[in-house]
């Protein structure tokens, strides 16, 4: 009778950790603002095929140019991977007011762009530099990330993409 409650609790414990693992990879639940001000969960962020996620700043020049880069291939990136582009900003209350018409006017960006002005988001997601991007798989399941941004990185997002809307494992996760 010991050896068989001994392994049900090893075998639940295994359990245990193998959830864990699967729910660290997934989005956490909170709310952010759209750019109308109004309230938006990240448990709502879904999509059939891969998904880019990039947490930047209006002060942030890397930010900027890593986001102006997808923007120029966003639409046909969608087309061919059924990709989804969902920028964070990471401005504070006090400098939240610039987004909105940067995002509008000047970068006339095509995808989502939310607010998380008082960085909960940024913190759950363990976000330290900007910018920090993740890609996620069809099942919102975080498959991969990197910080910094060097022109010429947005054809390595690429590639990357491709492989998550092909079905494809990257670097082992997946």
């Amino acid at each position: 009778m010991k050896k068989v409650f001994f392994i049900t609790i090893v075998l639940l414990l295994q359990i245990t950790l193998i959830y864990a693992q699967e729910k660290k990879n997934l989005l956490p639940k909170v709310d952010i603002k759209t750019l109308e001000g109004e309230v938006f969960n990240t448990v709502d962020i879904t999509n059939d095929g891969p998904i880019f996620i990039s947490f930047w700043a209006t002060w942030c020049k890397p930010c900027i140019k890593e986001l102006k880069a997808i923007n120029e291939n966003y639409i046909d990136w969608q087309e061919e991977t059924g990709l989804k582009v969902i920028a964070i900003s990471v401005d504070d209350t006090k400098s939240s007011s610039r987004v909105a018409p940067l995002v509008n006017g000047k970068f006339a960006w095509d995808f989502d762009v939310y607010l998380d002005e008082n960085s909960e988001f940024k913190e759950k997601m363990n976000v330290g530099n900007i910018p920090h991007s993740f890609i996620l798989d069809k099942n919102g399941k975080i498959v991969w990330q990197h910080t910094s941004y060097l022109p010429g990185d947005e054809q390595i997002i690429y590639d990357i993409i491709k492989k998550v809307a092909n079905g494809e494992k990257i670097g082992g996760t997946n």
